[in-house]
């Protein structure tokens, strides 16, 4: 006899870092499935119009850094429980990977706390696809034998002994929502001598048809692109490993202005696709 949960089943499931054909096979799947999809900014709306099946409904949740109108976890935290209760199947729709500075803590405590059936399905994270796109393989054999991912978006989230660290090291460093504190991130590491063979990368709109990567020396960076406001999602690499992208680099510039994930200018839209089967209405509010 199979087992009937009491509540609908809750999929925590990753779309990939933008080019929606780097999607997997199962987050596709259970997107066909799904009654209620609550989906990230950083989702390509190709994966939407594509994968939803009609009549589902859809729900942007996206945060923005450092910006008012992003969706409180609190909220999205809600509407979990909420759809739960009320739909056999939800898909909460990561960017990225799931697992790799995406909340997800929260929402399984949630699902926990409320005893909600769930699955965690990983997909390509930011590093992965932009790394990939970008020519620069991050464990390169000569050039890094580890990666890191981090992160920069306050003062004290990396310590004085830190920086020195990770000056030091020949790991290749992987910043992830970084690029509008990377004036600082740039200055702490060459203030620590970093090794002037160490260079830096920004992946702009990494994987989608705008990519644009730019590098240079950590040395030269403040004649060359201090200053610059990089578009949403950038993420930068530092180490020898850059050094391959001129070499290796099989996409060219964009170098275009325009948003391939349109910024937020309201908090939660919801989008009830009872007449469009193809999805093309789907818009973020």
């Amino acid at each position: 006899m199979s087992y009937q949960p009491t509540k609908g089943k809750v999929i925590l499931a990753a779309a990939g870092p933008g080019d929606p054909e780097l999607v997997t096979l199962k987050t596709v799947r259970f997107l066909q499935q799904a009654d209620v999809v609550l989906a990230d900014r950083l989702v390509s709306e190709d994966v939407i119009k594509a994968h939803v099946k009609p009549g589902a409904e859809v729900t942007y949740v996206g945060k923005q850094c450092r910006r008012g109108i992003s969706t409180p976890q609190l909220t999205i935290n809600e509407l979990l429980v909420h759809h739960a209760s009320r739909h056999q199947l939800v898909v909460r729709l990561k960017g990225g990977d799931t697992g790799i500075f995406s909340n997800i803590l929260d929402e399984l405590e949630t699902l926990v706390a409320h005893q909600i059936p769930y699955e965690i399905v990983p997909g390509v994270t930011a590093a992965l696809g932009a790394s990939a796109y970008a020519g620069i393989p991050l464990t390169a054999r000569g050039y890094a034998t580890s990666v890191r991912f981090l992160t920069y978006y306050k003062s004290d989230v990396v310590t004085d002994e830190e920086w020195k660290e990770l000056a030091e090291t020949n790991d290749t460093l992987v910043w992830y929502m970084s690029s509008e504190t990377l004036d600082t991130v740039v200055e702490k590491l060459t203030q620590h001598q970093i090794s002037a063979d160490k260079l830096l990368a920004v992946a702009e709109q990494a994987t989608t048809p705008l990519q644009t990567i730019h590098t240079c020396s950590l040395y030269d960076y403040e004649r060359q692109l201090k200053g610059t406001v990089f578009l949403s999602p950038s993420l930068v690499i530092i180490g020898k490993v850059v050094a391959l992208h001129e070499q290796f680099a099989w996409i060219a510039n964009s170098y275009s202005k325009e948003h391939y994930f349109k910024p937020l200018t309201g908090r939660v839209s919801t989008i009830h696709d009872d007449t469009a089967k193809d999805n093309k209405h789907v818009n973020r509010a």
